[in-house]
This record gives C-alpha cells, sequence and structure tokens, in this order.
C-alpha cells in the first residue's frame, strides 16, 4: 500500500460562487471531498500545500490523509483548477476512498539502471514510450510508482508491461497485451544536420574554384 501524506484542510460551511470567492480572498483555496456513496464535503487548504504537491509529482496517484474536524479522510487529489493567467490554484477535488474500492488512477514510470545499460553505453537513445500509466486498482494498493530497470537493455531491446516491478494487484486500463514501455533506440544522426553541413563544404568548394587564380583540375 502506498504511504499516506497528511494535508491539514479545514471545513466550510457554504458552498456556491460567493462562499468560494470569500474563500480565495482568505487566502486560502475552496475544494471539495467526494465519493465512497457520501455527501460531499466542502474545505478550504493553503495554496502552499498544493503547489509543493503538484512540484513533487506523481499526486495523481498519491494517497492522502485529510484531518478534518470529524475524523480523517483517505482521499486522491483529482483534480486542481489554476488561474489561467497566474497559474495560482483556485479550486480543488478530493476522491474520498473506501476499503475495498477499485479506483482509476495514473501512475509514474520510474527509470532506474540507465548508467548501467548495455545499449546507452554503446550510444543507444531511451525511448520512453510511455511516462505514467492508467490502471484500475483497490484503494488499498495504490502503488507510487512502477519501475523500470535498463540495466541489462541493449540496442533494439524493450521494457514491457510485465517486466514492471510494483504492478501487483492492479490492472491496466490500455487493453493491449503487454504492451511497450520504454525501448533502446540505436544512435540516430540528424539527416538534415548533416544533408546542410554537406551543401554548405559544397558551396564553400565552389566559391573556392571561382576564385581568380584559383587552381584548375
Amino acid at each position: 500500500m502506498a504511504n499516506l501524506t497528511s494535508l491539514e484542510v479545514s471545513s466550510r460551511a457554504k458552498a456556491g460562487k460567493g462562499a468560494a470567492r470569500a474563500t480565495r480572498r482568505a487566502g486560502l483555496v475552496p475544494g471539495v471531498v467526494y465519493g465512497a456513496k457520501q455527501e460531499p464535503s466542502l474545505i478550504s487548504i493553503d495554496p502552499r500545500v498544493i503547489h509543493k504537491e503538484m512540484v513533487r509529482g506523481g499526486w495523481r496517484s498519491r494517497l492522502y490523509e485529510l484531518n478534518l474536524e470529524g475524523g480523517p479522510i483517505r482521499a486522491l487529489m483529482r483534480e486542481v483548477q489554476l488561474h489561467p493567467v497566474s497559474d495560482a490554484p483556485i479550486h480543488i477535488d478530493f476522491q474520498r476512498l473506501a476499503a475495498g474500492e477499485k479506483v482509476h488512477v495514473t501512475v509514474a514510470i520510474h527509470v532506474t539502471g540507465e548508467e548501467n545499460a548495455p545499449g546507452i553505453k554503446r550510444g543507444g537513445v531511451l525511448n520512453l514510450v510511455r511516462h505514467t500509466v492508467e490502471v484500475m486498482v483497490d484503494a488499498e494498493h495504490i502503488p507510487d510508482s512502477f519501475t523500470v530497470d535498463l540495466s541489462q537493455l541493449d540496442i533494439h531491446d524493450n521494457v514491457r508491461w510485465d517486466d514492471l516491478k510494483g504492478t501487483e494487484n492492479v490492472t491496466p486500463v490500455l487493453q493491449l497485451p503487454n504492451f511497450v514501455i520504454a525501448t533502446i533506440a540505436p544512435p540516430t544522426v540528424d539527416a538534415e544536420m548533416e544533408a546542410e553541413a554537406a551543401a554548405k563544404a559544397a558551396a564553400e568548394a565552389e566559391a573556392a574554384a571561382a576564385k581568380p587564380g584559383a587552381k584548375k583540375k
């Protein structure tokens, strides 16, 4: 089970746009906690707390404990609405979780062993096909991340879903058998840059040949 991240939130009594504006004027972000067949709970939260979680990354699958007056609530951070100009958070939604409930989460891919991969040492290029994977999982077993181990991969090798670590108890949403997560591609040459360099060299050679006194072969 993923570790719980505790967040300090406060209850707010009133719903509606006016109440939300009042919350923002007080320097807080209005939000709601919904789900688990219970009435929604209205909350407010410090915007610095939201920003910290978003900067950390992986917040869409992180399991939170919200400390409210009625007792702690386990929840997922589902949506953060940002101001169109300042990008400051202006509203937040959490989904309340219940034991045994399957939830849809997006889990980040964590790469290890890149510095030891034979293919990369030989000039190959890591192509991370999927940075995240969407899965269905019991609320008790939400993973922090899935791990890709590249340490044994050579050029043209790949890592597939079945090779990942941390996929116990989850079901991928993507209905493709053993889909590709990452590959080691062969070294690439920028053909356009190569052609440009060749054209430049040819132009310089022509210019040199056209100069008075240039020797003709």
